[in-house]
């Protein structure tokens, strides 16, 4: 009779591999997740906006001009 009741320490994190290798795994696949979302909003908010207008002036062209 003493056998088939169950010790709460068999739940225990540091116990029970079985609970822990699950809780292990999904942890690392949150923070996998929120690491590559993190990135890509960061390369959403940094992201290049257009080409620019320069002044680019006459004597330095490839053909130049001066004065």
């Amino acid at each position: 009779m003493e056998q088939l009741e169950k010790d709460p320490r068999d739940k225990d994190f540091k116990r029970s591999w079985v609970n822990s290798s699950v809780f292990l795994f999904y942890l690392q696949v949150f923070c996998i997740l929120a690491f590559v979302l993190g990135g890509c909003y960061s390369l959403y908010t940094h992201r290049y906006k257009g080409k620019p207008k320069v002044e680019v002036p006459a004597n330095t062209q490839y053909t130049p001009q001066y004065k």
